[in-house]
C-alpha cells in the first residue's frame, strides 16, 4: 500500500451478545492461549453499512445493495417504467442469464425469485442495467430470446441455454456497465462474482476480527416471563429460558488502501476522500446489532487513533493484548489504552515512525481531539495523501 488510512478502536462494552454464533452463543477466540470475546469482521461491516445508509453519511446513488432479489428489483423498475410485469420478468431473466446470473422460481410459483447467490451491485449499476433491458428494440428482442431459450431444460443446461438466448450485443453493454456505480461500500468492501469475474472488484478496506483486550467467561442469563392475563390464582413463570453473554473492552482495527479506493470509485478524488471519511465515522458509531433489545449495549468507544500515512505499512496493534490486561487499579480500559499505546511505540522504535495519529480519548476529553474534529482532520489527511 502506497497510502492508506488505520483505524484503531477500544470500546468497553457492557454486558451483550452482538455477534451471535450458530447455537447462539457470543462469538469468541482463543487468543494469547486465554479466551477472548470476538466480534467477526462480516459483522462489523454489515453494520458500518447499515450506518452509512442509515445516517446519510453517503447519497444513496453512491451505495450499494448485496442480495438474491436482484431480479425482483429490476423487474420492479421496469414496471414503474410502464412495462407489463410479466414480460418485464421475463426480460430480466433472460438478461440476467446472459450474464450467467441464473434466475430461481419456487416450482409452485410462491416467494420470490432469487438469484443462486448474493449479488452485490451500487444503485448506479442498477440503474444502467434497468435502462439498457427497458431500450425497446432491446426489450422485444429479451423477450423473443426468453420464449425460444432453456424451456424444458434445467440445471447447467438450462444456464447455458440463457447464455445463448441473450442478444450478445446487450450482454457485452451490461457487462460493461457493472463498473462498481462508484458505489462507497461496494468500493470499500469489494465484490466477488463467480460467473462474472470481469465485474469483481477487490476490497479496498481489510477488517479485522474485533477481540477483547482481556480474559473472558461466558455468563448466563436465567429469564422468566409471565402472561399478564393469567388467574390471580396461579403461580409460577409462562415462560423461561436462558441467554448468554459476555462483557468485553474490544481492540478493533481496519485498514483502507486510499489509492486501490480511488481507483474502484473511478478515480473520484473528493468522493474517495468522503468515503474514508464515512468509513470512519460509520465504523466508530456503530455495532452489530445481536440482541440489543435485550442488552441495550449501546457504548461508544473510549478510544480511537487514525493513522493516515504514505509510508510504510499497515500495523495491526492485536499483539498489545497477547498478555490479556488484568482489571487492576484505573480499570480495563485505561490499562488497554496505555498498552495499546506502548506497542504503537515499540513498533515505531523498530519499524519507523509513520504519521503522528489523530486521537480521540474519552478518559481524557481535556487532551482529546472531539469526535468531530477527528472527522474534519481525517477528511484534510485524506484529501492531502490522494492530491500528493
Amino acid at each position: 500500500m502506497r497510502h492508506y488510512l488505520e483505524l484503531h478502536i477500544l470500546q468497553n462494552v457492557a454486558p451483550s451478545n452482538l455477534n451471535r454464533d450458530d447455537t447462539g452463543s457470543p462469538k469468541d477466540c482463543i487468543f494469547g492461549g486465554v479466551r477472548r470475546a470476538r466480534l467477526s469482521s462480516q459483522s462489523l461491516k454489515r453494520a458500518a453499512r447499515d450506518r452509512m445508509r442509515d445516517a446519510q453519511l453517503v447519497p444513496t446513488e453512491n451505495l450499494a445493495y448485496r442480495t438474491k432479489r436482484l431480479s425482483g428489483q429490476l423487474v420492479g423498475r421496469l414496471v414503474e417504467m410502464g412495462k407489463p410485469a410479466d414480460q418485464a420478468e421475463a426480460a430480466v431473466s433472460c438478461a440476467l442469464g446472459g450474464l450467467g446470473i441464473k434466475v430461481v422460481r419456487n416450482p409452485e410459483g410462491e416467494g420470490d425469485a432469487k438469484t443462486q447467490y448474493l449479488v452485490f451491485l451500487g444503485e448506479r449499476e442498477l440503474a444502467k442495467v434497468t435502462s439498457l433491458i427497458a431500450e425497446e428494440k432491446t426489450f422485444e428482442a429479451l423477450l423473443a430470446a426468453a420464449e425460444a431459450g432453456s424451456e424444458g431444460k434445467s440445471g447447467k443446461a438450462a444456464k447455458k441455454e440463457a447464455k445463448k438466448a441473450a442478444p450478445a450485443d446487450l450482454i457485452k453493454r451490461l457487462k460493461e456497465s457493472l463498473d462498481g456505480g462508484k458505489a462507497v461500500d461496494l468500493a470499500l468492501f469489494g465484490r466477488m462474482l463467480a460467473d462474472l469475474p470481469e465485474a469483481n472488484r477487490d476490497a479496498a478496506c481489510q477488517v479485522a476480527h474485533a477481540i477483547s483486550t482481556h480474559r473472558v467467561e461466558r455468563e448466563f442469563d436465567f429469564y422468566t416471563a409471565v402472561d399478564d392475563l393469567r388467574p390471580d390464582d396461579t403461580s409460577g413463570a409462562d415462560m423461561l429460558g436462558t441467554v448468554e453473554f459476555t462483557s468485553s473492552c474490544f481492540y478493533r482495527y481496519a485498514v483502507i488502501d486510499l489509492d486501490l479506493l480511488l481507483h474502484n470509485l473511478g478515480e473520484d478524488r473528493e468522493l474517495a476522500v468522503s468515503a474514508a471519511k464515512a468509513f470512519v465515522s460509520s465504523s466508530v458509531e456503530s455495532l452489530p446489532s445481536g440482541k440489543q433489545n435485550s442488552f441495550a449495549a449501546h457504548n461508544p468507544p473510549s478510544y480511537i487513533a487514525v493513522v493516515a500515512a504514505d509510508q510504510g505499512s499497515p500495523r495491526n496493534l492485536a499483539n498489545a493484548f497477547e498478555k490479556p490486561v488484568r482489571a487492576e487499579g484505573a480499570g480495563l480500559v485505561a490499562a488497554s489504552i496505555d498498552i495499546l499505546k506502548e506497542e504503537a511505540l515499540r513498533l515505531e522504535k523498530i519499524y519507523g515512525h509513520r504519521a503522528d495519529a489523530l486521537e480521540v480519548n474519552a478518559l481524557h476529553p481535556e487532551k482529546s481531539l472531539t469526535f468531530s474534529e477527528l472527522l474534519s482532520s481525517v477528511e484534510s489527511r485524506v484529501r492531502e495523501l490522494l492530491e500528493g
